[in-house]
């Protein structure tokens, strides 16, 4: 069988667009679908007249199947083509396993009928299942000159797509007579015994076939110029049901297994109908087939109960499961399709409690066979989806079990908001007690914001929560619960005016009340979007009032429409009192703070962020409430080719000058990093920054760089303490650094210590702050450190750094003058199987391999959807290398939350993107690169450079093959 050509060889664009159209259509259409559909585009590309699509049959004959834009007579005389007479290009593409062009001439006859133009050609190729040719695909062309190379690339691109999808259609309709067979039990299966049934009898060697009885009562009486072969009987099937049933006679002579098909057969009178047949193929004593035997019964009245049935049960207004005596599914109507999250071709064949939906239900196994043992119907409410509740009967029955889903989530929904009410009502008086506790205790405003969605919405059964301030005339949401952040995002900013309601609320300081979205919307028809953005239906508006001053609103708001009784109105006013006094109150301690944070949040990290090569979690606890900001920091950094930098710095002293010194340094450490510097350079040049500085400013500092594809870290210290390795035996130990001075005082060079972490080893950094103390040496605050440590190869990061700080700090933080930084990250090697390298050529063969090597490599991980971009974005790479660069060359590919491809070289050339003008030939392949790829760039190496690329991976960052 000839290769495949994929897409990634097809280089005219609008070829490309046809076969991305091809490629999104949807899984599982039929094998008529496929035909058309690749046809038409074959069709189109190659600006043919018109084709059709041949398979083969169990005999040495070819059935047309489908055709396009052909006229009556010509498909006529193309209907039945047999091998033996190989003129025709179709039987000639089948025969020879490869492409076919015949050209015609006025007068030629490249097909079974004359040919009625005067100039013209077939292009045909073949259809392959496996190693054995099954059909093909043939274009009508009205030119003489037959198609170019790249329109042969792409009818070969559409042949691989169509061979593809054969393999994933699904079966014309044997599955759904089973299924119906199933659910209509012994009384379907005693009527079809009450058919008429014939016998037929099948020479495989001469193709004759010899019928009687149900062949006969189909057709009607047999024409005297009727031929008796296995032709005639192709003809008369139905084209959309010809490609299952002659593969089910190929299986039958190929493999000796019984022939069993259902199929649509034409009828005297024009019409179709089902027809089932039954079979067996006999050998002679070579092991040869000879002869087929068998029977056939019109299954069309069966079918037609079958369907009325069916399409009852399918379109019930419950779920509907039917299963055997085994447990297994036979039948699931279109509700339990939806129900269950899994269609019928899915279910069918599963066990019941194997279904993902089922398994989340407690107990379903043990009460199913209880309700089969005891004979008696059983219900009881189960969680199918999530938010959903479905009332499950089980019935059962003498052929299987029963089982009727009824959604009853609003009926339950109801139920539960009476109850709900009850019991609110009851518990109001002691948290508004609670309430007022909470609040006099609360120091911040969003301490307060905490206090009333903890205790006051759930006291009237509300879901959401905003307080927003009046500042300056704008709105400022202080903090909410249960919002969209679109919805927030709105309101921010917004000038406080009448016709909003926070405006009306501020204003006129009274409270409004809106029990539906309708009456909301009356009142305000020009924010009638809110409602739907925000996701309420009702709403309380109180204003807060402090000092005879109304300065804020607080929005508490409800999933449902809800009425407010006078009581409530009264008891959520007299609770706005109470968070206005307190919020006052928060606000002023908040202002007190407000610099001395806003200056510590802009210079450490917001977010770490999520490198494959490591999982991060980091804290920072400053010195003492209401202290200058300090200079600590930490940092994650990430590099290339699977690498990640981790930093963690110390600038001695408090107060501003050093926290600008902090985040010029870490700045400093971001843009070293993306250089690709080593961790003694990266030193090297933090030294000269400090130094510049003046005497008085000094740092200690620890940088290690982890490469997930080599299981090795370098590390480099600057009077720092040193890190805490955890391996995952569960062994702690602190690395011997090389004893460097602090940055400012150092005296270059850096030494670099290397290590080889085991996968998934755990590397905690530090500043001295967490283990040293006026109370606490610093040998005593590491070995607390390292007891700490035991056993966190199995602690969530996040609960180890909360667990680290708790213990070694505890209450110290208030009363020391050092801020603490700690940096825990679990370092995660990049398998084996997710690298790959080669190497290349130093001549021009080497796009060529590296293409070949890049096309086996994604085939192997599934990645055929970024096939084209990286042997493009690799062909450029390496071809600078060739033309530009020395050897020896090298070609990676990393595997990881991206997909990385690098090429190496003996080069120090640094490769930089330049315009090209209109007339040059080249200077356009970075610009390339860069288009392409998601990042791209240049680091050194010991023997040269690496070129590196990164392309996003389809789908989520953690969706891998």
């Amino acid at each position: 069988m000839p290769q495949k050509i994929r897409e990634g060889t097809v280089r005219d664009m609008g070829a490309k667009a046809r076969l991305a159209l091809l490629d999104s259509t949807d899984q599982g259409i039929t094998e008529t679908e496929i035909f058309r559909l690749g046809l038409l585009h074959l069709v189109g590309e190659l600006d043919g007249l018109g084709g059709a699509v041949h398979l083969r049959g169990p005999t040495s004959a070819l059935r047309l199947v489908t055709s396009l834009g052909l006229p009556p007579a010509l498909l006529r005389s193309w209907d039945i083509l047999d091998e033996q007479e190989g003129s025709a290009a179709s039987v000639r593409a089948v025969c020879e396993g490869g492409a076919v062009w015949v050209p015609a001439s006025p007068g030629d006859s490249p097909g079974p009928s004359a040919w009625p133009w005067p100039a013209g050609g077939l292009a045909s190729i073949p259809l392959f299942r496996g190693e054995r040719a099954i059909g093909a695909i043939t274009v009508l062309s009205g030119t003489g000159t037959g198609p170019t190379v790249e329109q042969w690339e792409f009818v070969r691109a559409v042949v691989a797509w169509t061979e593809e999808r054969l393999g994933q259609a699904p079966p014309v309709a044997r599955a759904t007579a089973q299924e119906q067979d199933h659910l209509a039990g012994g009384r379907l299966r005693q009527a079809m015994r009450d058919v008429p049934i014939g016998t037929w009898e099948w020479d495989i060697r001469t193709g004759g076939l010899i019928w009687d009885g149900h062949e006969t009562s189909v057709h009607g009486r047999v024409p005297e110029d009727y031929e008796p072969r296995i032709e005639s009987w192709m003809k008369a099937i139905h084209p959309d049901d010809l490609p299952s049933t002659l593969a089910a006679a190929e299986r039958a002579v190929r493999d000796g297994v019984p022939y069993e098909v259902e199929y649509r057969e034409r009828r005297p009178g024009g019409g179709y109908g089902w027809t089932q047949a039954r079979g067996w193929v006999i050998y002679d004593d070579e092991g040869e087939p000879v002869r087929g035997v068998g029977v056939s019964w019109d299954s069309s009245e069966c079918r037609t109960a079958q369907d009325a049935l069916g399409r009852a049960l399918r379109h019930m207004s419950d779920g509907f499961v039917l299963v055997d005596d085994d447990w297994r599914i036979v039948f699931v109507n279109l509700e339990a399709e939806r129900t269950l999250g899994a269609s019928q071709t899915e279910a069918c064949g599963h066990v019941l409690w194997e279904l993902p939906a089922v398994q989340a239900v407690p107990d379903l196994e043990p009460r199913c066979r209880e309700a089969a043992a005891a004979a008696a119907p059983i219900g009881f409410d189960v969680r199918m989806a999530p938010g959903r509740t479905h009332h499950l009967r089980l019935v059962p029955g003498p052929d299987g079990l029963t089982l009727y889903l009824t959604d009853v989530t609003e009926r339950r929904r109801r139920e539960a908001e009476r109850a709900a009410a009850d019991r609110s009502a009851a518990e109001r008086s002691a948290r508004i007690t609670e309430l007022t506790a909470a609040l006099a205790r609360a120091q911040t405003s969003s301490e307060v914001v905490d206090v009333v969605a903890g205790r006051a919405l759930p006291s009237f059964g509300a879901t959401g929560l905003a307080v927003i301030a009046v500042e300056g005339g704008r709105a400022e949401v202080i903090g909410a619960f249960g919002y969209p952040d679109a919805l927030l995002d709105e309101i921010e900013g917004l000038e406080v005016v009448a016709g909003d309601p926070v405006g009306d609320a501020v204003l006129t300081a009274a409270p409004l009340f809106f029990s539906s979205a309708r009456e909301y919307a009356r009142r305000y028809p020009n924010l009638r979007e809110r409602p739907r953005l925000a996701g309420k239906q009702a709403w309380a508006f109180l204003p807060l009032t402090a000092s005879g001053r109304t300065f804020a609103v607080c929005t508490i708001s409800f999933d449902l429409p809800r009425g407010f009784s006078p009581d409530e109105k009264t008891l959520l006013t007299a609770i706005s009192a109470l968070v206005a006094h307190a919020l006052e109150r928060a606000r002023l301690y908040d202002a007190e703070h407000t610099r001395a944070q806003e200056l510590q949040r802009g210079l450490l990290p917001r977010r770490l962020p999520g490198v494959a090569a490591c999982t991060a979690a980091a804290r920072f606890l400053p010195a003492g409430r209401g202290m200058n900001v300090g200079g600590d920091w930490y940092d994650v950094i990430p590099l290339s080719a699977g690498r990640v930098a981790l930093v963690v710095g110390d600038v001695m002293g408090h107060g501003l000058s050093e926290a600008a010194t902090m985040g010029r340094l870490r700045t400093a450490v971001a843009t070293l990093a993306d250089l690709e510097l080593p961790p003694d350079e990266v030193m090297f040049h933090l030294n000269d920054i400090v130094s510049g500085m003046g005497e008085d400013s000094y740092a200690t500092c620890l940088y290690a760089v982890y490469d997930s594809t080599t299981r090795t870290c370098g590390l480099t210290g600057a009077g720092h303490p040193p890190p805490a390795v955890i391996e995952p035996d569960g062994v702690v130990y602190f690395p011997d650094l090389p004893p460097n001075l602090p940055l400012g005082v150092a005296q270059p060079p850096f030494e670099t210590l290397e290590l080889t972490l085991p996968d998934e080893s755990l590397l905690v950094m530090y500043t001295d702050g967490l283990v040293e103390s006026a109370h606490r040496e610093i040998d005593r605050g590491m070995a607390d450190l390292q007891e700490l440590l035991r056993g966190a190869d199995r602690v969530d990061l996040e609960s180890l750094c909360d667990t680290v700080t708790r213990e070694l700090l505890r209450d110290e933080q208030l009363t020391t003058s050092d801020d603490a930084a700690l940096l825990a990250a679990r370092v995660h090697a990049l398998p084996d199987d997710r690298m790959a390298s080669w190497q290349l050529p130093e001549d021009p063969r080497a796009a060529g391999q590296a293409r070949k090597h890049i096309r086996e490599q994604l085939d192997v991980w599934g990645l055929d959807d970024l096939l084209t971009t990286t042997e493009l974005v690799a062909s450029e790479l390496v071809g600078n290398v060739v033309r530009h660069a020395k050897g020896p060359v090298r070609l990676r590919l990393l595997l990881s939350t991206t997909l990385m491809c690098e090429v190496s070289d003996g080069s120090l050339t640094t490769p930089r993107v330049r315009r090209a003008s209109d007339t040059d030939e080249g200077g356009r392949g970075l610009q390339l690169v860069a288009a392409l790829c998601q990042r791209w760039g240049t680091r050194y190496t010991e023997a040269g450079k690496c070129i590196w690329t990164e392309q996003a991976l389809a789908g989520s960052p953690g969706d891998l093959p």
